[in-house]
């Protein structure tokens, strides 16, 4: 299992703890037999891959998705093959950790050109006109 996939940050295998339950999705009478759902750990604080700022980073973001001993618990039952569903639980672990540690550009504010807010002005007054021209004509005029 790679994460290669639209450069996604890899977690190490040896940091996770994978097990596998019975699912209660698609499968007829094989989902009482077969463990293929997954329940993917990965404890955050005890990782040796990430430096202290991204960890903090991590916590910060997924905290939703921590549980209280600080393990980032996912479950993957869509599939009906166990070894798929490992592949997409470490997949969405891969892209959650990416997602959590990319840090946005900062917007660069920006003035309109000379050439455009004359250009708005003009649309207005046109818009303004046109208005004006669809109401009746007054005792005044």
């Amino acid at each position: 299992m790679s994460a290669s996939k639209n450069n996604l940050i890899a977690v190490p295998q040896e940091e996770i703890a994978m097990r596998t339950v019975r699912s209660g999705g698609p499968g007829g009478q094989s989902v009482n037999k077969t463990a293929s759902k997954v329940e993917l750990r990965w404890s955050i604080t005890d990782s040796n891959t990430f430096s202290p700022e991204q960890k903090n980073i991590l916590l910060q973001n997924l905290k939703n998705r921590i549980n209280s001993d600080g393990e980032l618990v996912l479950h993957c039952e869509s599939e009906r093959s166990q070894k798929q569903n490992k592949a997409l639980a470490y997949e969405l672990l891969c892209t959650l950790v990416t997602k959590a540690l990319h840090i946005p550009k900062k917007r660069i504010t920006t003035k309109p050109s000379k050439a455009s807010i004359k250009k708005r002005e003009q649309n207005k007054k046109h818009q303004s006109l046109k208005k004006e021209h669809r109401k009746s004509p007054t005792l005044e005029d």
